[in-house]
């Protein structure tokens, strides 16, 4: 019997699932097809890697589905100067695709089992632009204005304007608003002073079990 390998089964997932989802970012769709998705997946769902839906990584969390993935890292626009910040380490994915894509990633999980195995993960693929950081990032001390590029891979019940504090001028955060089983992702740019927000597409995503509270700062 024929069998898909891993690299077609990956081209299929770009150019089956994930174009069609109005990706047509060239670099993202790379991404897409030169990581092994497969190795970040739990190994009771490998058979899942490529599959349209999202896998359950314990603790509540799930991998996005692929097509989610890259909608977000399109959506952000990644530039090989950026500096990123990812809330939500998760099985080390879409860590990988931003510092494939980006200057380095400080990225923060509260469970050690995925920081863990995404640090081992990533290692396997030569990455070493990733920071690993086991807590709350609302609650660590980050440098104001320091990224360029924020990635909140859990929802948050309503919009919280605590991230808008760490972008710098030309900054895009993507996040994922609302109640379950609809939710809207979105997209703030910073443009000097003023955050702009860009509603992209419906989606459900866990919650993030750390809240932010309300920024304090202001501009």
């Amino acid at each position: 019997m024929m069998t898909v390998s891993n690299r077609d089964a990956r081209y299929n997932m770009a150019y089956q699932q994930i174009r069609p989802w109005d990706v047509f970012d060239d670099q993202v769709l790379d991404i897409m097809q030169s990581l092994p998705r497969e190795q970040f997946v739990p190994h009771a769902y490998r058979s899942l890697a490529f599959a349209d839906t999202r896998i359950p990584l314990g603790h509540g969390q799930v991998m996005m589905e692929p097509k989610l993935e890259a909608r977000m890292l399109q959506s952000l626009a990644v530039r090989p100067s950026d500096q990123i910040l990812e809330v939500g380490t998760g099985s080390g994915f879409v860590t990988a695709c931003l510092a494939s894509l980006g200057n380095s990633v400080s990225s923060f999980d509260i469970y050690d089992a995925f920081i863990n195995t995404a640090k081992e993960k990533i290692a396997m693929q030569g990455i070493n632009n990733v920071h690993l950081h086991l807590g709350n990032a609302f609650a660590a001390e980050l440098p104001r204005e320091g990224f360029d590029v924020i990635a909140v891979t859990g929802s948050l019940p309503a919009y919280n304007d605590q991230c808008e504090q760490f972008l710098a001028p030309g900054g895009r955060l993507f996040m994922v608003v609302g109640t379950s089983p609809v939710m809207e992702a979105i997209l703030v740019t910073r443009h000097g002073d003023e955050f702009v927000e860009e509603h992209l597409f419906e989606t459900d995503l866990p919650l993030l079990e750390l809240l932010p509270q309300p920024s304090r700062f202001s501009f």
